[in-house]
């Protein structure tokens, strides 16, 4: 009997590793659609997109029918189109502009407004703010056409004012696209600020009112300290959005006059589908994936918490 007893004890023993092993083997079979989903819709498009970039491939021709590996020509050419340097300097410009200066600094100064305010004006001021982020893209892009063009509601203010008028999405196209990009973003970063605030302690702040800081110090000592993750992290997130900004600017300004708004979302869509270079606008793709990659690493970088 107690060798039956220990035979049995010694198969359990070996036996439960093993049933241990097929438990955490079966525990994640429930994710493999979505593993799979992942894959054909997210990775699968992002290898693609890189192996393109190395071929010819093209929309029409000889590149649509059978693409070739170029290596690395594309970027060759790349580099030596001036108009991509343009690109890359309106881009940059662009993200400056609308996300960095525009939704994130606009964004804070909305939220630091707002505290200690009533409910009611809290209330009415998030909802303005907030409605001109729930506007599918193209409507935000159409009611700043209708704003700023030739025929459109400023230049009638201007000229019942006797200003005079212009077409401003023809004289200043990248300040247009940067004001219609602040004014449909900033709300994002308001709700960032909103609940990084909240958390800022009560007690710090009144500490440092007693020691005589003011208001302006208390904010860049004790506040913005305080609340610098969530600065990085809304930098991150709001410069990614921008960076893909394709719609608005191209219902605005199509990119023009010329090239003077073609940030490099419109110059890629131009180079794959209106020119039916694949191969080059996704080449032109990776390169603004490199430049949301810099914006990130200076992020963290400068804006890292202290140990």
């Amino acid at each position: 009997m107690a060798i039956g007893e220990d035979l049995a004890g010694a198969v359990g023993r070996i036996t439960a590793p093993r049933r241990a092993r097929a438990a955490r083997a079966t525990r994640h079979l429930p994710l493999a659609p979505a593993l799979i989903m992942l894959f054909l819709f997210f990775l699968g498009p992002v290898l693609w997109s890189v192996y393109s970039s190395f071929t010819n491939a093209a929309l029409t021709g000889d590149g649509a029918q059978n693409p070739q590996w170029v290596g690395l020509e594309n970027f060759r050419r790349l580099f030596s189109d001036p108009n991509v340097t343009n690109g890359i300097w309106l881009t940059v410009v662009f993200v400056l502009g609308s996300a960095v200066i525009g939704q994130n600094l606009l964004g804070l100064g909305i939220a630091l407004l707002m505290r200690g305010r009533n409910r009611w004006l809290r209330g009415t001021v998030g909802a303005i703010v907030v409605s001109a982020w729930v506007l599918p893209e193209v409507v935000s892009a159409f009611i700043w056409y209708a704003f700023l063009g030739q025929d459109g509601t400023l230049n009638q203010v201007t000229r019942a004012l006797g200003i005079g008028s212009q077409d401003w999405l023809y004289s200043s196209p990248m300040l247009a696209v940067i004001i219609a990009n602040t004014w449909r973003g900033t709300a994002f970063s308001m709700l960032v600020y909103n609940a990084a605030l909240d958390d800022v302690p009560t007690d710090v702040q009144e500490a440092a009112e007693l020691d005589g800081a003011t208001g302006w110090r208390r904010l860049w000592s004790v506040v913005l300290p305080l609340i610098r993750p969530s600065i990085v992290t809304n930098l991150m997130l709001i410069t990614l959005q921008t960076l893909s900004v394709f719609t608005l600017i191209y219902v605005m300004t199509a990119g023009g006059p010329g090239f003077a708004s073609s940030t490099l979302p419109v110059l890629m869509y131009q180079q794959a589908f209106k020119f039916s270079e694949v191969g080059y606008g996704t080449a032109i793709s990776l390169l603004l994936l490199a430049i949301g990659a810099v914006f990130s690493f200076v992020y963290v970088r400068v804006l890292k918490p202290e140990a």
